[in-house]
C-alpha cells in the first residue's frame, strides 16, 4: 500500500513514538519573527538552555514593520522593543537574522520560498498559523504557539498527533479572472471553516497542476481558514523550476539527484486518503465574502443569502454586522 506525502514526511521525521497517539517529530526548518519569539527566548534563558540547532532557525522582522517610516528608533515604542529583542536574541544564539536593509527581510511565509529555504519533504514550523503556506512546495508546515517555539528552539522537535489527510481534487479549467483566492474561498464555502479540523489538505487535480507557485501558496495559506492544520501540493516540475535559482536551493553538484529526491515525496498513486473531495472548478466565479467568516461567501453574480431559519443567529449576526439585507444582490464586476 502506498503512502501520502504527509505520511512519508511524517515517517521520515519521526524521532520517537511517544505513545499510541503522539510522536516526537524532528523539525527541518524553524522560522521566527518578532512577535511570538521574545517570550520563547525568555523561557530558554530562565531554564538555562541554548538553541539546539541554530543553523536550522532563520529569523526576520515581519508583522510590525512600519509601512512608511522605518527609521530607528521606531515611533512605536513597543515595536522598537520587539525589534531589539529579536536582534539581540538571534545574536546571542547564532541564528541567521534578516533585518531591514538586508535585502532578505519580508513576510516570514514569503522569504522562505523566495530564498529557497522551503523545499519538498521538509517539516517546517513558525509561530504563525499561516505557516501552512510552505506546503505549496511539498512540505508539511504547521503554525505553532509560543511555548512550542521554545520547544523547537531547545530541542528541534515537537510532540504531535498525526493528522488525517483529505485529498481535494480540483478539476476543470478556471474561467478568465478567477484566481487561487476564489478557488480556496469556494473550498471553504463547501466544507466550512471547521471542515478541516484534524486534517491536512492535499490539493491536486488539473487546476493545481496549472497553477504557479504563488497561486499554490495562496491555496495552502488559507487552509487554516478552512480549519485544516496544514495544506500541501505534491512537488512537480513547477516546484523544481521555482527552486533551481534560489539562494539556498540553487543548482549545484548532484542537482538531478536532488530533484529526484524532491519528486519522490509526492503521494503514491495507490496511497489511501482518509477522505476525498472532488470539485469542478470550471463554474467558479470571482468570489467575495459577505459576512464575518471565510465560509460566508458568494460569487459576484450571486445574492446575499436569506437565513434558512429566522433564528439562524450566525447569518443574522453577520448581516447585522455588515449592514446587508438578506437577498440583496452584489454588483457584478466588469472583466
Amino acid at each position: 500500500m502506498g503512502k501520502t506525502l504527509f505520511k512519508k514526511v511524517w515517517d521520515a521525521h519521526q524521532v520517537k513514538q511517544i505513545d499510541a497517539e503522539r510522536s516526537q517529530l524532528f523539525i527541518g526548518l524553524h522560522l521566527v519573527h518578532e512577535v511570538t519569539s521574545p517570550q520563547a527566548f525568555s523561557m530558554l534563558k530562565e531554564q538555562g538552555l541554548k538553541v539546539k540547532y541554530p543553523e536550522l532557525t532563520f529569523a526576520t522582522v515581519d508583522h510590525i514593520v512600519p509601512t512608511l517610516d522605518q527609521s530607528r528608533p521606531l515611533k512605536d515604542a513597543r515595536a522598537e522593543e520587539m525589534f531589539r529583542h529579536l536582534k539581540s536574541n538571534t545574536q546571542e544564539h547564532g541564528i541567521r537574522y534578516f533585518d531591514i536593509g538586508s535585502g532578505n527581510q519580508g513576510i516570514v511565509h514569503v522569504i522562505g520560498p523566495e530564498l529557497g529555504l522551503t523545499r519538498p519533504g521538509m517539516t517546517i514550523v513558525c509561530g504563525d498559523s499561516h505557516t501552512a503556506t510552505h506546503g505549496a512546495f511539498g512540505a508539511v508546515a504547521f503554525g505553532i504557539g509560543t511555548s512550542q517555539v521554545r520547544d523547537v528552539l531547545a530541542t528541534q522537535t515537537l510532540i504531535m498527533e498525526p493528522l488525517k489527510v483529505r485529498r481535494i481534487q480540483l478539476d476543470g479549467e478556471l474561467l478568465t479572472g478567477v484566481t487561487a483566492k476564489d478557488v480556496i474561498l469556494k473550498i471553504i464555502q463547501l466544507l466550512g471553516v471547521k471542515g478541516g479540523q484534524g486534517y491536512a489538505y492535499e490539493y491536486c487535480g488539473a487546476v493545481v497542476d496549472n497553477m504557479t507557485m504563488d497561486q499554490r501558496m495562496t491555496l495552502c495559506n488559507m487552509s487554516i481558514e478552512g480549519g485544516a492544520r496544514c495544506g500541501y501540493v505534491n512537488p512537480d516540475q513547477t516546484t523544481i523550476d521555482y527552486l533551481q535559482d534560489r539562494q539556498y536551493s540553487k543548482k549545484a553538484i548532484g542537482w538531478e539527484q536532488t530533484c529526484d529526491k524532491w519528486l519522490s515525496w509526492k503521494s503514491d498513486e495507490d496511497a489511501v486518503w482518509d477522505d476525498v473531495v472532488v470539485i469542478d472548478c470550471s463554474t467558479i466565479e470571482p468570489t467575495v465574502t459577505w459576512g464575518v467568516n471565510p465560509s460566508q461567501s458568494i460569487n459576484i453574480g450571486g445574492n446575499i443569502p436569506v437565513p434558512a431559519q429566522p433564528e439562524d443567529e450566525l447569518v443574522n449576526d453577520a448581516l447585522a454586522y455588515m449592514g446587508f439585507q438578506p437577498g440583496g444582490a452584489t454588483k457584478r464586476a466588469s472583466h
